[in-house]
């Protein structure tokens, strides 16, 4: 009897679309000779701590908690989520509602109360970059709440506004909610580069050659979804359930792209840039020259 030339390892990443699309092929065991997977299903709020605790050996996390994790895990150089046009928005209920925000005015956010995903996500962090240019008397409060909390809360009053990311892009209007600014179109017209939202990450101790067999696996992966879509569809609909198809479909569009397959020199640009800009304006600490490099 043959036997796998790696042992399964212990991987967690989100349930939502782009997620179950690029991992699909490899976790049903359809990449040949790549590492068996043993999957935890969690939102990236959740892996974030997961990484900052050294738990499991593979993690879908926020670029944004990178800083705190880069000693004992490596930055894959594919599998993640990067793109254009795909940034986390601003949302506040429309003007003429009662403490309504104009949305030619975003400045009229100053002072008020703003409830985010996460802390250590790359989208607040985007967020704090955007308020240092266009906020310079800041918030005052953010909140964190459960991601699907955040319309809901926006929409009832509860708070003055939300930021928002993924399938949110193209069900906020549902809400009664309008977009005050996107995070991405803010940080595209400043740096140029794609925005930096998700990455996958793995331990250093498993060594140069898994390292390597990971990054394959899930290149591979995420190539033969693009070949056959629809064998991703069950997997992809079984931890979406309440998700729109057509929804579903947008939202793999949007964050499965060519730097899920490759990070590229944009790629690590982009991630260079936004952990450098967040390092200089105290948000994050600084990463050593190479940490970035994959072994």
């Amino acid at each position: 009897m043959s036997r796998d030339p790696y042992p399964a390892v212990k991987i967690a990443y989100s349930p939502c679309p782009n997620d179950t699309f690029v991992f699909d092929a490899w976790a049903h065991g359809r990449v040949p000779g790549a590492p068996g997977l043993d999957v935890t299903f969690a939102d990236i709020d959740i892996t974030n701590g997961m990484a900052e605790r050294g738990e499991l050996d593979v993690l879908k996390v926020s670029y944004a908690v990178l800083p705190w994790v880069l000693e004992e895990y490596a930055l894959l150089p594919c599998g993640g989520a990067l793109g254009r046009g795909c940034g986390p928005l601003v949302l506040t209920r429309e003007p003429g509602a009662r403490g309504g925000i104009s949305r030619t005015e975003p400045g009229g956010l100053a002072g008020k109360t703003v409830a985010v995903p996460s802390e250590r996500s790359t989208a607040y962090l985007l967020f704090r970059l955007w308020a240092a240019d266009v906020l310079p008397e800041g918030v005052g409060k953010v909140v964190v709440l459960p991601f699907h909390e955040i319309m809901p809360a926006v929409r009832d009053g509860r708070v003055d506004a939300g930021l928002v990311i993924h399938e949110a892009r193209f069900t906020y209007q549902d809400y009664g909610l309008h977009c005050l600014a996107d995070m991405g179109e803010h940080w595209e017209s400043t740096t140029g580069l794609p925005i930096p939202l998700g990455a996958i990450i793995a331990k250093r101790s498993l060594g140069a050659e898994t390292l390597h067999a990971l990054a394959e696996s899930a290149r591979t992966s995420v190539r033969m979804a693009w070949d056959d879509p629809e064998a991703s569809r069950p997997y992809v609909r079984a931890h979406a359930q309440e998700l729109d198809p057509a929804v579903a479909d947008q939202h793999i569009g949007l964050y499965v792209n060519e730097f899920t397959a490759d990070l590229g020199d944009d790629g690590y640009a982009a991630v260079r840039g936004l952990l450098t800009r967040a390092a200089a304006e105290g948000l994050v600490p600084a990463i050593a020259p190479h940490a970035l490099a994959f072994p």
